[in-house]
């Protein structure tokens, strides 16, 4: 049987075709990358969540998210007794409290220009990610080519660039790193498993817990990839039949973040019913709780079966709601519009722990499967479709994943990934998906209700000029006064009343949010 459709698309040979499709034709090539973000002051400044999930006695890994001048020296209040915090890194190690409940920390960051502190909610239950996941995916710039090497590379580099400062944590390996049957490559070829049952990876990951203990010792955290089916979607080895051993394998090489792609499991599916669809994702879900490690659960099913509405039951923590956005095609708009409309419309079924997930951050430079020794290339996107697209993301709570080449972070990129005010919309406790006010050929309008009682409103232009646009109070369940804030530019509007308009260039965006006076 062939692989299923949405699996076959994802296959190398196509890969490309989808990544520069995900520009409109009519895109001035002209366009400028101009910078919204201010630059991070020398002060210290606490960014990342403000709530974190861990299960009782687990092993706990957190590095503190914050901006300026180093050195810096860190302190928490309130820390629990199972847990140490290294004044010097602002890492918090150890394991979690053995006792469910709520831990209340205050942390804090002091250096030679100032101190920050924070409040800070350790949850000690069953739930994990209780704001959307951050941090790097290889697939969209090495595919095939994956190696430890470049994924220790991609570590520090989340470290060197700040992204760490803004939450970014999860490093996480796609497809090809385990065994490919049948491969008359040395690097890659051999047999997939040991006599005792247990999956080997190819000789490009020669030491897999020293890879993972390279990224926690950065304060990081490790994903990894692995499909129901016998094979991968690059017919690497799946596990298909062999499922505990390799949860425990992974738990045991220490990672965080698991990736579990439907692939070729529709060879063994037995049908395309909910029970059919559900089944492989609730077998991996019940092993991944027992674990004494805590792992992340994303499923990767292209929602299939409407996952949105039992995701979460089967424990996972996020998933995929579409197919592979690389791969999506353009029309009038770049691919990332439609896959963020379909994701929009599924609001009702997120929340903490459990997330809708559109695919990756496709920004920067990317990959070329095709010509794999040339350099990455730029995104052709222009400077307010990237705008757009992290903003529709951060308003949906979605993974905040850049699947971008780590190495080739120039300024305009580290900017539209790392502006505080905006992950901070992502990443609010309270856990909300924005809301559709207001879609038409021209304007697509989200709302997202935060904690403390603020909305962020992204204002979207889908035409090809300039255009006002405008949300009314009562479309927003809003009353009274409120405080405006441009969160792109980090800047204050003034007190606002009945309505908020604004004008917006072409298929950009204007970010704000609304507090209560």
């Amino acid at each position: 049987m062939a692989f299923p459709r949405t699996a076959r698309l994802r296959m190398l040979s196509g890969v490309l075709l989808g990544l520069a499709g995900m520009a409109a034709a009519a895109a001035p090539a002209d366009a400028v990358k101009y910078i919204l973000t201010p630059k991070p002051g020398p002060s210290p400044k606490m960014n990342g969540p403000s709530v974190y999930g861990a299960r009782p006695g687990r092993p706990f890994l957190y590095r503190i998210p914050v901006t300026g001048d180093r050195p810096m020296r860190f302190s928490a209040q309130g820390l629990p007794a199972s847990l140490r915090l290294d004044p010097a890194t602002g890492i918090v190690t150890g394991t979690a409290p053995g006792k469910a409940g709520e831990y209340a920390v205050t942390l804090r960051a002091q250096n030679s220009r100032g101190a920050a502190t924070r409040p800070f909610k350790i949850v000690v239950g069953d739930a994990l990610a209780l704001t959307p996941p951050m941090g790097w995916n290889d697939w969209y710039t090495h595919y095939d080519h994956i190696t430890a090497d470049l994924v220790r590379r991609a570590a520090a580099a989340m470290v060197s660039s700040g992204m760490a400062d803004f939450g970014y944590q999860y490093v996480n390996i796609d497809d090809c790193w385990m065994v490919k049957p049948g491969s008359s490559d040395p690097d890659l070829g051999g047999e997939p498993r040991t006599a005792g049952g247990f999956i080997r990876p190819n000789r490009r990951f020669p030491d897999m817990p020293a890879l993972t203990a390279f990224i926690h010792s950065q304060g990081l955290k490790a994903g990894i990839y692995t499909s129901p089916g016998p094979l991968t979607c690059g017919r690497f080895t799946g596990s298909n039949g062999h499922e505990e051993a390799d949860a425990r394998q992974f738990a045991a090489w220490g990672f965080d973040f698991l990736k579990y792609d439907w692939c070729s499991y529709e060879r063994v599916a037995g049908g395309q019913t909910l029970e059919d669809r559900m089944r492989p994702y609730e077998l991996m879900g019940g092993i991944l709780a027992k674990l004494d490690r805590d792992v992340v659960f994303n499923l990767c099913q292209y929602g299939m079966n409407e996952v949105w509405k039992w995701g979460g039951a089967v424990g996972g923590n996020c998933w995929r709601t579409t197919g592979d956005l690389g791969l999506e095609k353009s029309a009038r708009l770049p691919g990332f519009y439609s896959i963020g409309f379909k994701n929009a419309e599924h609001a009702d079924y997120a929340g903490p722990g459990r997330w809708n997930d559109p695919d990756y951050i496709l920004i920067g430079s990317v990959g070329n499967a095709n010509r794999f020794t040339d350099p990455p290339q730029p995104t052709s996107l222009t400077a307010d479709e990237q705008y757009s697209y992290m903003s529709m993301w951060s308003l949906m709570a979605a993974p905040l994943i850049f699947s971008g080449d780590m190495n080739y972070l120039d300024d305009f990129t580290v900017n539209v990934l790392c502006n505080a005010e905006v992950i901070a919309v992502d990443q609010d406790a309270l856990g909300k998906q924005a809301r559709v006010v207001r879609r038409t050929d021209d304007e697509f309008v989200l709302a997202k209700p935060m904690q403390d009682g603020s909305v962020a409103l992204g204002l979207f232009n889908l035409s090809e000029s300039p255009r006002r646009i405008a949300a009314a109070w009562a479309d927003l369940g809003l009353k009274g006064d409120r405080h405006a804030r441009d969160l792109w530019r980090q800047k204050d509007l003034g007190i606002v009343s009945g309505s908020y308009a604004a004008e917006v260039p072409r298929h950009g965006v204007f970010f704000v949010r609304l507090f209560p006076r």
